[in-house]
Formats: C-alpha cells, structure tokens, sequence
C-alpha cells in the first residue's frame, strides 16, 4: 500500500508533464491556425483592395478613350458638313456673281437709254443711235438658270438612338468579379537551373482552351509571359539557384479573347546547381548559360562533357533535342562515372548512352531492347537509383549497382548498370560526328 502511495505522485507529475506537453502542441497547432487566418484574410483585402483599383482604372481609362472616340468621330462628321458645305456653295457662289453682273449692266443700260430719250429727236438722234447700237449687243433675253431648292443640298444629321441601347447592354454585360480564379498552381519541382510548374483546374466548370504562365523573381516588380499553351505543366529554365521566384498562372475559355484571374502567386526556387556543358571543347559551341550545346562543323570529333559531375542518382537528367543533322552510329547522348578523353563517343566502359538511331549501350555493348530514333523535339531522359553498394557476385563483376530508366517518346528501357566504384555523383556527355546537332541539357 505505501509503495503504490509513493509511486501515485511519479504517476501524476508524468500525467501532468503529457498535459503540458499537449496544451504546448495545441496552442502551437492554434497558433499556426491562427496564422493561417491572418494570410487568408490578408489575401481577400489585398485582392480585394487590388480589384477595386484595378477596376477603377478600367473603367476610367474606358471613359477616356470612349470619350476620345466620340469627340474623333465628331470632327469627322462635322468636316464631312463642311466640305459638302464649300462644295455646294460654291456654284451658287459663282451664279450669283454672274447675276450681280448682269444686274449692274442691265442698270447702267437702263439710265443710259432714259437720258436718250428725254434728249428727244434731233439733237439727239446721235445719242439714241448709239444707245440702240449698244442695247443690241447685249442679250438682255439671256438669263442664268437658278438651281430649285429641290436640286440643292438641304443637309441633315443621321444619328440612330439605339446605339445607346446597344452601348448600354454592352457595359452593362462588361466586366465581372471573380472570388477566385479558374486554375491554380499545384506544383513546383525543383531542377538543376530550372523549376518544373504544374498547374490544375479547380473550377469543374470552366473548359479551359489555353494557358498563361508566367514568373518573376521575388526582388522584381513585372511578372514575365514565359508560356502560353495547352499543356498544364511547363519548365522554366535560366533559373538562378538559391533565388527565390514568383508564379502564376491563368487561363482562357473554349471561345472566348479575355484571360481569367490571376491565380495566387506560388515562391518556389532551387538548390540544384545548374547542368553546364564544358566550354572550350573545340567541335562545339556553347549558349551563354553553357546548357545548350551546338555540333558546328569543325572537323574535331570526342566526347562534350559536363563541366562538373552535377547529376546525382535520385534526380531526372533531361536532354532535349533542338535541331539535329546527318545522324552516325557513334553518336551518343548519356552519362559516365568518370571523364575519358580519347574515345570519340560514350559507347565505352564505365558510361551508358542512347545512340541517335535509339540503340542503347551499357558499359560500351549494345543492348538487345531499342528506343525510337532521336528527332528534333526530342526529349530524352535518365533516372537512375542505387540498388547495392559494397561487392556483388563476382560473376557480374564490379561492385557498385544502378537501377538506369532511359525514356525517350513515349518509350522506356530499364537495366541495372555495374560500375567498378561507387559514385555519388556522374558526369554527362553527348557526342556527334555530323554537325547541326543542338542539344539542351537540365
């Protein structure tokens, strides 16, 4: 009975201490929820915030340009007023001085004659002589046609009302507030100089025609178009590593112009140093990030090795094929445990390689099982995990064992790869004998 009186204390300071311990959790896992709420409704007041202006200025720049629109069309309608104006004008411009001619004549030939004839005869026979002469030379039964008002321009303004019903429907259908974009960000890989981006839909009914994608990096204030397309996944490349970035995505319906919402901005970056070819080598030229690879026509042959062995087992190496040129059963794209100057491809020893004809080639012999020719638009890729470290049957030979998966349109080739050491770490290669050839590498 004593003994159970004095472990009853041991068993509530521990009973007490789990209690601790658990009010500790709760109030951290409150905590974290407690965050959670803040940057959710600091996101619906910023983008509630950045709607309003946005939409404000929308709107106001629409009033400025429907305004300028209005005010051209006007001018143009009131010079077309005034060139029918001057147009017609001027012929009734041109009757009337010929009438005021006439006119004047017809006055000076009626005062003429009166002083004649109240000269009488005699005297002034002479004067009635020349009178009569004159009056005969001009043709007072000659007059100029005046146009009818029918036959004259009477000009009018034809403006249709129901442009304002018409406009009015327009604005009225214009523009509309979404609480939360069509498609979202799900996704961000990192990989050696670049971030793969998946994207998914989350309304079920927006049918989605194209995609926008774009980044920045987080120290920028423009976001750039780095993809616009079908697909939902996209790598960007030139990524810097240890930089953070921002993504976002939006889409455009079956049938329709505008885009969608932005969706929420995604950070993502990477630790993964960036593949690099080896620059100098002479046969081939280099980008100025060294991730992209050119067969010139130098007539040098050999093996274009990575800078540094940066592909580690666990990851995905990519080529993809930007051009190609006259193809060779030498050629080789791969990897290789050590650099080997000397051989004029990766079909040796201690390397695998895919050959551009699609034959594969482990430790320098080919395989029975093929890929597809390597084309242009051609990805290839390798994944390759440990199996065993340390000795194997020495019937198998060396000591160290990888799983290898070269996949290349839509096709696949799995084997187990013995190296004589074990690597942590692998170099990369590709070589080419007929120029034209561009390969990038990530």
């Amino acid at each position: 009975m004593r003994g159970a009186m004095e472990l009853e204390p041991e068993l509530l300071l521990q009973e007490a201490r789990e209690s601790v311990e658990a009010a500790q959790s709760y109030r951290r896992e409150l905590g974290q929820r407690l965050q959670g709420l803040r940057e959710a409704r600091r996101q619906i007041k910023e983008s509630a915030s950045q709607t309003r202006d946005v939409l404000k200025q929308h709107f106001n720049d629409l009033k400025g340009t429907l305004g300028k629109l209005l005010d051209e069309r006007l001018v143009t309608l009131l010079q077309e007023v005034d060139t029918i104006e001057q147009e017609t004008i001027k012929p009734l411009d041109d009757c009337q001085k010929l009438i005021e001619h006439g006119v004047n004549t017809a006055e000076d030939l009626v005062q003429e004659g009166e002083i004649a004839i109240l000269g009488g005869i005699g005297e002034q026979n002479e004067k009635l002589w020349n009178f009569t002469k004159k009056a005969s030379h001009i043709q007072l039964d000659s007059l100029p046609e005046v146009p009818l008002l029918v036959d004259v321009p009477c000009l009018s303004a034809q403006l249709d009302d129901s442009i304002l019903n018409i406009v009015k429907d327009h604005i009225f259908k214009h523009g509309t507030v979404a609480s939360r974009p069509p498609v979202q960000i799900e996704e961000l890989i990192e990989k050696p100089g670049g971030i793969i981006v998946r994207w998914c839909k989350v309304d079920d009914d927006f049918t989605a025609q194209d995609y926008r994608l774009q980044f920045r990096k987080c120290t920028s204030n423009h976001f750039e178009d780095v993809y616009v397309g079908s697909e939902t996944e996209f790598i960007v490349l030139h990524i810097d590593p240890n930089v953070d970035y921002q993504f976002r995505v939006c889409a455009r319906g079956d049938g329709r112009q505008e885009w969608s919402p932005w969706s929420v901005p995604q950070m993502g970056h990477s630790t993964l140093v960036p593949h690099e070819w080896t620059a100098g080598f002479e046969g081939y030229s280099l980008s100025s990030r060294r991730n992209i690879a050119l067969r010139n026509d130098s007539e040098s042959s050999g093996v274009l090795y990575s800078s540094a062995p940066t592909y580690f087992c666990g990851q995905t190496l990519t080529f993809r094929v930007e051009t190609v040129g006259q193809p060779d059963r030498r050629d080789s794209i791969g990897v290789c445990a050590e650099k080997q100057n000397g051989y004029d491809s990766l079909q040796r020893d201690q390397a695998v390689c895919i050959s551009t004809n699609g034959a594969v080639f482990v430790n320098g012999k080919e395989m029975t099982n093929q890929l597809p020719a390597v084309t242009s638009g051609s990805t290839v890729t390798f994944d390759i995990e440990a199996v065993t470290l340390g000795s194997t049957n020495n019937n198998e030979g060396g000591n160290f064992k990888l799983r290898v998966t070269i996949s290349s349109n839509n096709r696949e080739v799995v084997f187990d790869w013995l190296l004589e050491q074990s690597c942590c770490s692998l170099y990369f290669g590709c070589s080419f004998f007929y120029p034209g050839w561009k390969v990038l590498v990530f």
